[in-house]
């Protein structure tokens, strides 16, 4: 269409305002010319180059550079448009950070630096050092647009290593990864969630680079995260003979890790008369070392989740507060609670060892590279001679260890949480400790128990009770809902739970009952329909009357990542006296279902006027391959329709 002079003048006028011809950098203009393939619709977004290039000096100071591309493909990929920049504000700073939005009409948008915002990167903390620059493209972002930036970080490294993640969920052109060492280094790199990826090396200059990486979707029911499916690498910066490399840090064996860990911490376990005095009032009436260890236990849970970082490029954020210190103000972050508990139970003569570990991810940490980078939170392992638990490990360097995290208040001592178990942790000690693998709960340390008791109507009203015992992880579970919702939210939602079973169900009786080493709920109920009636003749009703709360239903017909399942046992007894005058004419049959994951049995029996319906499930901690899929989906089906099936009682 043909513009109007009036139009073109103010164009040229907008352009010189925010066209940026002699600004914006060869490499973006390069990148937004770049042709990508039609996604799929779930992707928003597509990366058109991920670029981070380290120049690492003898002295520990690294320069990093970074590129960015991404060019928007629907309004829910605007948020994709913004800058990242993470620091440590006692070693390092970022020297500058430079953004455009190149439109799709071709006009350039070049952001002010006064754009840049500076915010905290942990948002629990009162306070840490470490932060981040942002800056956000997202107003201009609109579809076709392509955003990029470029940013320059100069610190002063605490390790001679690094990781790189090639990419987050969206699709990838281009990642690239380079390192620049000194003459007479080399980089040793591991691959992770990929096949092994060789450097090229050129002029002292390694580079790992990866093209057209697919979207990784993450709505997969009981998939994997991101970081458990993203390719990337760990990379390891071996000095020259003789070099001197300041106080930065390189690692070739787990031991090794360990020890430097010791040497921050150990000195850390600092008592006092008051705490020394708490100790032995909280284990007077303890008899075993495990009774001593669990009433320890519960107070450290008890003490404030607060994390306070200073020093963290110098070690701080791996080093606790004095165990005296954290007990006299009664907050502390995971090390410093996993030091006071250590403290403690040394007090009274149990040994005890702080415990490196990721949480959030059991694949995370790998055997291959040992580094504390891999680590993100601290638990302790205690020693213990006697006694047995779900969290226990048999056999180590150090001994019988229990493992236990004093941070989560949600799981008791003698068990551990869902998301640690199975995963690989390091063990502190002077010594040189280990890296172990974390124990897993058998099922039947996470078993729900159940009895129904209900009195059916012949005109299909009900009433009836549902009394649960929970431990292990279904207990941490069901605590941690009722710890964390008001009494009104938690009403509502045991409400909504019943009446997703039992339409227009009225709750008489609502009592949780929370306990150290288990949760009971004991609640009531009343319908006027929930079996249906016919005539007066026959009356139609489900004896599966309230389903379980984290009941897993894979109804896709196909399958991208494997299948992550956790150890849990289920076991309900439902009894339902019949009404006077009818009798069972029909009943599902009894299903009894196996699997190398899991196990599933339910059984129908009518007598003396009642029907009474059992059901069992275990499933074990495993990891089920995508291509075992149909397996997984035919098991649960299963279990969904034995227990969806009715039972039809006909009036004598």
């Amino acid at each position: 269409m043909k513009r109007p002079a009036a139009w073109f003048a103010a164009a040229v006028l907008f352009a010189g305002v925010s066209y940026a011809a002699d600004d914006t950098p060869a490499w973006l203009r390069e990148a937004a010319e770049i042709q990508t393939p039609k996604y799929a619709a779930s992707a928003s977004a597509v990366v058109l180059m991920n670029e981070e290039s380290l120049a690492v000096e003898e002295s520990g100071r690294i320069i990093t550079t970074t590129r960015y591309a991404v060019r928007i493909l629907t309004e829910a990929g605007k948020s994709a448009a913004a800058a990242h920049k993470v620091y440590i504000t006692g070693t390092g700073k970022v020297r500058e950070i430079r953004a455009w939005t190149i439109l799709q009409s071709g006009t350039v948008k070049k952001y002010a630096k006064e754009r840049v915002l500076d915010v905290a990167l942990v948002e629990n903390d009162v306070y840490n050092e470490v932060r981040a620059k942002l800056l956000s493209g997202s107003g201009d972002a609109d579809a076709g647009a392509v955003f990029g930036y470029e940013a320059v970080l100069e610190d002063h490294a605490m390790f001679l290593q690094s990781e790189w993640l090639f990419q987050g969920h969206r699709p990838v052109v281009l990642s690239r990864y380079s390192v620049s060492l000194p003459e007479g280094w080399r980089a040793e790199s591991v691959t992770f969630n990929s096949e092994p990826l060789e450097p090229r090396i050129a002029a002292n200059k390694w580079t790992w680079e990866m093209r057209d990486l697919k979207a990784i979707y993450t709505g997969e029911l009981a998939s994997p995260g991101v970081m458990a499916l993203a390719p990337r690498i760990a990379v390891t910066f071996v000095p020259a003979v003789g070099a001197k490399t300041g106080s930065a840090r390189a690692f070739t064996k787990w031991p090794e890790v360990s020890r430097w860990l010791a040497e921050l911490t150990d000195q850390q376990a600092v008592s006092s008369p008051a705490l020394d005095k708490k100790a032995m009032e909280l284990t007077a009436g303890a008899k075993t070392g495990m009774e001593k260890a669990e009433a320890i236990a519960r107070f450290v849970q008890s003490v404030n989740y607060v994390s306070i970082q200073t020093g963290v490029g110098r070690g701080g954020g791996y080093r606790p507060h004095t165990a005296a210190a954290v007990f006299a103000k009664s907050y502390g972050d995971c090390k410093d609670k996993a030091n006071l508990m250590r403290t403690m139970l040394k007090t009274i003569g149990v040994d005890a060892f702080l415990t490196a570990i990721y949480s959030g991810d059991r694949t995370y940490v790998r055997e291959a590279w040992a580094s504390p980078q891999q680590f993100n939170h601290m638990i302790v392992a205690v020693r213990m001679k006697e006694g047995d638990a779900a969290a226990m490990v048999p056999e180590t360097k150090l001994g019988r260890l229990l493992m236990f995290d004093p941070t989560d208040p949600y799981t008791p001592f003698g068990y551990l949480p869902e998301h640690e178990q199975d995963s690989f942790a390091l063990l502190v000690a002077p010594e040189g400790g280990d890296l172990v693998r974390m124990p897993v709960s058998t099922p039947t340390a996470n078993r729900l128990q159940r009895q129904t008791e209900v009195v059916l109507g012949e005109l299909g009203d009900i009433t009836a009770t549902v009394q649960e015992v929970s431990t292990g992880e279904a207990a941490a579970s069901a605590r941690r809902l009722f710890r964390r919702s008001s009494a009104s939210a938690y009403r509502k939602i045991m409400e909504q739970w019943v009446t997703a079973g039992v339409k227009g169900a009225n709750v008489t009786r609502l009592d949780p009952t929370d306990s150290p080493g288990e949760f009971k709920l004991d609640i009531a109920f009343s319908a006027a329909q929930y079996g249906q009636s016919m005539q007066r003749k026959l009356l139609v009703f489900k004896p599966v009357v309230v389903s379980r709360r984290d009941a897993m239903r894979f109804t896709a017909m196909t399958r991208r990542y494997p299948i992550i399942l956790n150890s849990e046992a289920y076991t309900e007894v439902v009894r339902v006296k019949l009404p006077a005058g009818f009798k069972v004419d029909e009943k599902p049959k009894n299903a009894n279902v196996e699997t190398a994951f899991g196990k599933y049995r339910a059984t129908f029996e009518s007598k003396d006027g009642e029907l009474l319906f059992t059901r069992s499930m275990e499933v074990r901690t495993t990891t089920v391959p995508a291509s075992e899929y149909p397996k997984v989906r035919d098991f649960y089906r299963r279990v969904q329709a034995a227990e969806g099936e009715p039972v039809v009682l006909v009036r004598q």
